[in-house]
Order: structure tokens, then sequence, then C-alpha cells
């Protein structure tokens, strides 16, 4: 009964009033959220109210080395600078990506950078990884006791790295590693956000010889900071690179030595788009949400069926359905950002429940 409770609370209370706050600009309200859970940080007795009513059945998964206790994580971008990675473990996620984080910090593109398509469940984005930083990061999870292997939270905790925007492209590794030193003491593993739509030229890194000096040096890196346990590297993709494009970064990932992949980023197509939202089409941006879910789904698919690399499925979920969808077809975990953000820890929960009633192979077993 407590899931739908919670979910009838959020859409028809909690929702409405977020959508009407500071006149209906999602980045406001967006950090008014962030700071809202990051009081909560300093409340345990408060976490522990949170975590019984989001609690629910789970089933825990293992990949790149972790273990995860539920199949559902929180996508990058919701926390940028990690300050809540305490309350969104007891809204019930299984691992917190936090970043994107660059090697330097920096403001992000103009606003307004950040748009809701209500009637698509969709949010368009412009953002342009505004952060603090990764030392800033690393400062502020030493300072909660976060640590590589022994997460505060209770959670694997990963960090999404990318280039700081005026690090020219020929420089983007050694960009990459500065924000990689900063964070691996304290990331139980790292994305490599190669895929924003919203840094010009990030997504030429994506090219097979790129993408492969980039993630070679940091497997390396890796390995020279701990040869027994190096830090997982796992890699982002774009939903728009084609089937071609997606087979040699698969390649590049396997011989180069990923631990994973992420799949996927957010799209600069507006297929899908509801008739109340096509006036939206044409902001700058990457198009996040149940327009994104049948792409996410085919590149999921690809990718699953043709490596034993974990894929950690994200976009397009707004349902049970959809999450169970990319698990079907080969998604070891999934992320939520848009989804979160229309349904709510509701979506968490109903996410985690249906997929504790199927099987979630090891990794010993997908490799068999």
């Amino acid at each position: 009964m407590l899931g739908p409770v919670l979910g009838g609370a959020y859409a028809r209370v909690l929702r409405p009033a977020l959508f009407r706050a500071y006149a209906g600009d999602p980045e406001r309200v967006h950090h008014a959220t962030l700071q809202t859970l990051e009081s909560l940080e300093r409340r345990p007795a408060a976490l522990a109210a949170l975590r019984l009513l989001t609690r629910g059945p789970r089933r825990p998964v293992e990949a790149f080395g972790l273990t995860f206790p539920g199949v559902v994580g929180l996508a990058a971008g919701m926390d940028k600078d990690g300050v809540a990675p305490r309350a969104w473990a007891a809204l019930g996620f299984g691992h917190v990506e936090l970043g994107t984080v660059t090697a330097t910090a920096q403001p992000g593109n103009p606003r307004p950078r950040l748009f809701r398509l209500p009637d698509s469940a969709g949010l368009v984005n412009r953002m342009g990884f505004n952060n603090a930083g990764a030392s800033a990061l690393a400062a502020r999870l030493d300072a909660a006791g976060v640590r590589r292997g022994a997460p505060a939270p209770g959670i694997p905790v990963g960090v999404s790295l990318g280039k700081t925007k005026t690090t020219p492209l020929a420089e983007a590794t050694q960009d990459y590693l500065t924000s990689f030193a900063a964070v691996a003491p304290y990331a139980d593993y790292v994305a490599v956000n190669v895929s924003s739509p919203n840094t010009p030229g990030l997504r030429t890194l994506q090219e097979a010889g790129v993408l492969r000096d980039l993630v070679a040096a940091l497997v390396d890196a890796a390995e020279s900071q701990d040869a027994a346990r190096p830090v997982p590297v796992l890699v982002k993709v774009a939903p728009d690179l084609s089937f071609d494009a997606l087979e040699d970064v698969l390649d590049v990932c396997t011989s180069a030595g990923a631990a994973g992949l992420v799949a996927t980023n957010t799209t600069l197509t507006r297929d899908g788009l509801a008739a109340g939202d096509r006036w939206r089409a044409g902001e700058a941006g990457g198009l996040s949400g149940a327009p994104l879910a049948v792409r996410a789904r085919e590149v999921v698919a690809f990718l699953a069926g043709r490596t034993a690399l974990p894929v950690v499925g994200v976009g397009g979920i707004v349902t049970a359905a959809d999450g169970q969808a990319l698990l079907d077809v080969g998604a070891r975990l999934l992320q939520l950002y848009t989804g979160f953000v229309y349904r709510g820890p509701a979506l968490v929960r109903e996410i985690e429940a249906r997929a504790a009633r199927h099987l979630v192979p090891t990794d010993e077993e997908v490799r068999s």
C-alpha cells in the first residue's frame, strides 16, 4: 500500500507545487531541492524516517567488481557537486553517480538552460557541466566520510568526469586525468562523459582513436593508483551514434580496459514530442525522458548483445515497465534522472519491486 500512497502524494501534491515554484523555473527548483536534501544529510533521524518510507523489495546486483543493493541508481547531473549522497540512498537508490565534474570549476552555459516538456514527460537541458570542480567534490566527499570501498551512504558512489570547456580538445586527456586524480580515492567507479551535447566538440572524443587513448590513459592511472583493485572506468555514450560507431566504441572500450558502459546520454533529436511540447523543439540542448525510451532500449540491446561488459541503462525510464524493458534487453543496472523528476521516489520503488521478481545475472553468469 505504501508505494501507491507515496506515488500519489508526489503526483498530486508535491510535483505540482514544485513545478509552480520560483515562477516555474526548473533550475531554481532543482537547487532548492538539493538544498533540502543537503539539510537532511545532517539529520540522521530524518534520513532513517525517509528510508522507512521508501523501503521495499530490492535485488542486489554485481557489476564491475562492485555489489549494488538494488538495480536503480541516480544518474549524473542531478547532484553535480555531491551535496546529498546519504539522502539519495535514503530515497531508495542503489547507487549514485555524482557530477559531471571537470578539472576546474566552471559556471556552465547562460541561463535559462533547463526546460520542462510536461506533456512528453521530458526535459531539455544545455547546462554545460556547471560544477565547482573535481577538487571541490573530492573535498566535500572527504569531509562527509565517503571513501572508495567504504561509502558512507551505504551504496556505491560513482563520479562522472567531463572536459573543462576551455580546455582544447588536444589536451582533453590530461584534463580528465586531473579530475580522476582528485576523485579516485572517493569514487567506487568513474564514468567518462564524452557524450554530452552541451560542451562544444566533446562528442568528437567518441571517435575510436581519440577515445582509445583517453580510456587507456584513465585505466593506466587507475592501475597505477591501485594495481590490485583499480577504480573501474566506464564510458558513457550518446544515443545519436550510429550502430557502426557504437561498434567502434565497444571495440575501443574492450581493448582499452574499460569496465563497463553507460547508455545513454541525452539526444539531439526531437522525435516523440507531444503536440503541446513541440514549441520547445527549437531549444538547443539534449532531450531526456520518455521520448528517448525507444532509442535508449535499442542502444542498450545493441551493446549488451555484443559484450560481456556490464551496461548501465539510462534514458526514457518513466515507468517500471520502461525500467524492466531495459533490463530485459541486457542492462545490468539502471539510472534515473528525468523519470525521477516526474515520478519521484515511488518510481525507484516500483522498478525495484518489479526487478526483484526477475533474475539479474552476475558478472560470472554473463561471462559463462
